[in-house]
């Protein structure tokens, strides 16, 4: 994700790239970044540097990077997935202090279908069965995945029912970057709802939207959803 976000903030005008924070020196060899980039192993040196955070990391960076966007006052992209419930309860906590976007799915795409899964389970009920199915790369440890999870608690909130009683079918093969359907089925009907990804850029082009969005928002925790707008955002 690294290097899809540097090839795109040097293809958009109205971006620049600040910093990155690097594991060590050998690292920072390879990138190719403009002049003027703070490139460093030093997290708060690159925090200093930018208007907004966007963090693709891992979980195990996750602690430092609040403590580090608090510190300085600056808004967070966070696009990490598999965040514990105490990482998670620590995000919520920074964002009393600063902006925080965190989705597990950075896909503009993927925001709308959430949206319309909520509508249609609402509409639909609990007469209805539901299926998740979710397809991705042999490489994802995960299962199901983290959108699927997602989509699965929308499901839940909106017809009033237990997470648990979701369904999910989970395939992982070749280098497919990503697919999820949701089925509703009864006696008399199916209704399905799609979405795939065809690249990985597709989520770095929604943390980009996301970073261009909190640069002036209050603090708190936001979505995907709230960067669109879309309706029922929490």
């Amino acid at each position: 994700m690294g290097q899809a976000l540097i090839a795109s903030i040097a293809a958009q005008g109205d971006l620049r790239l600040a910093g990155i924070w690097v594991r060590d020196d050998h690292q920072a060899a390879n990138l190719d970044v403009a002049a003027g980039a703070v490139i460093s192993d030093k997290l708060d040196q690159v925090t200093k540097a930018a208007d907004v955070i966007i963090d693709f990391s891992l979980p195990e960076a996750t602690n430092d990077v609040l403590a580090a966007v608090v510190t300085h006052r600056k808004p967070l992209v966070c696009g990490v997935s598999g965040l514990s419930e105490q990482l998670l309860a620590q995000m919520d906590t920074a964002a009393r202090s600063v902006a925080v976007v965190y989705d597990r799915n950075m896909s503009l795409g993927i925001a709308v279908l959430e949206n319309l899964v909520r509508q249609a389970s609402a509409a639909l009920g609990r007469e209805f069965d539901v299926e998740v199915q979710e397809t991705h790369h042999v490489h994802k440890i995960d299962a199901p995945s983290g959108t699927a999870l997602k989509l699965g608690a929308a499901i839940a909130a909106a017809r009033g029912s237990d997470p648990g009683d979701i369904r999910y079918e989970v395939e992982r093969r070749g280098e497919v970057p990503g697919e999820h359907t949701v089925i509703w089925s009864s006696a008399t009907e199916r209704l399905t709802l799609a979405h795939s990804v065809t690249t990985r850029q597709v989520f770095a082009d929604g943390a980009l939207r996301a970073a261009r969005w909190i640069a002036d928002k209050a603090p708190g925790r936001y979505s995907i959803r709230d960067v669109l707008q879309l309706s029922g955002s929490m």
